[in-house]
């Protein structure tokens, strides 16, 4: 596919840069060596990450479970994370996430999600969501063990009959992590479990007049995604890895329940001391109950000062 090529077209330039200047390194640290999701920043300290993503699929799980086409789907999301360090001993940072959204349907090519459309046949965009949010480091003498807190509110307007944008749920979602540097600082193993909780009225309580019921499929559910993550740094300045993801959204009184399994790699290179890339490839090889089995193309960029 185009998209594959693409992803590993970036990959391959990341390995390649990475190997021209292994010469030139010191024994200082890179930010994407030192600054996983596991470790939390000084005080005074800023992180604002800018995340785009592509999912588009052409195929899903029917009430059975078994694979079915469909005409293609596709889901653009940005995700803006900003975060500043607020206590003396990198223990507690504090922040703000929001999400932009796009959506396009009937099987339009999957780069017109980018043309940002809204209307109430084939096609949603919009800010979707915003969200308060803490990173805790709760052990002083386990710096790399943490969780992230967040409470996301739907801030979107509520059209009935329109095509789904975004969950209407307000949901509360804590992300622990840890990782373990290993083989010289050549590797790193890093892991991910999240516990989300969506709120909202059921989707069979909604008034479908002036309601979109569609957007509340998940409410008064569990969302229970289990990640590990392998990378390998060629230099200080790089690295690439590959993961894989368990995730399962459990049923809590809305009658509606999912699994996925999703594999994937990527890379990343620090541009400056500041400035960071990265780029990914995801696929959902196996779900249940109208699980989409799609792939989802990332590319991000990270600032750390």
């Amino acid at each position: 596919m185009k998209f594959s090529k693409n992803i590993g077209a970036i990959l391959l330039i990341i390995a390649t840069v990475s190997s021209v200047f292994s010469q030139e390194e010191n024994s200082v640290k890179s930010n994407i060596q030192e600054f996983t999701p596991s470790k939390l920043l000084k005080k005074g300290q800023w992180d604002v990450k800018f995340f785009n993503s592509i999912y588009t699929q052409t195929e899903q799980t029917d009430a059975k479970s078994k694979s079915q086409t469909i005409d293609r789907q596709t889901f653009f999301t940005n995700t803006t994370e900003i975060y500043t360090g607020v206590s003396n001993a990198s223990r507690v940072n504090v922040g703000l996430i929001f999400q932009v959204r796009a959506n396009t349907y009937g099987g339009a090519g999957a780069f017109e999600v980018l043309n940002f459309k809204d209307n109430t046949t084939d096609a949603r965009s919009g800010i979707t969501t915003i969200a308060p949010s803490i990173r805790v480091q709760p052990f002083k003498n386990i710096s790399n063990f943490s969780f992230t807190s967040s409470f996301y509110i739907p801030v979107f307007e509520d059209v009935p009959n329109a095509p789904y944008l975004d969950k209407r749920s307000f949901f509360w979602e804590t992300k622990f992590f840890y990782d373990k540097t290993f083989g010289g600082d050549k590797w790193q193993i890093f892991t991910e479990a999240d516990l989300g909780f969506n709120f909202g009225e059921k989707s069979t309580d909604a008034n479908a007049a002036d309601s979109n019921i569609r957007e509340r499929f998940a409410n008064n559910s569990m969302f229970l995604p289990l990640s590990a993550f392998l990378s390998y740094f060629p230099s200080s300045k790089s690295t690439i890895f590959v993961n894989t993801q368990q995730a399962f959204l459990i049923d809590l009184g809305n009658d509606f329940s999912q699994n996925y399994t999703q594999v994937g790699l990527g890379g990343k290179y620090q541009l400056t001391k500041v400035f960071n890339i990265e780029a990914s490839f995801g696929k959902i090889v196996r779900g249940s109950n109208f699980q989409g089995l799609g792939q989802t193309f990332s590319l991000g960029i990270r600032a750390i000062f």
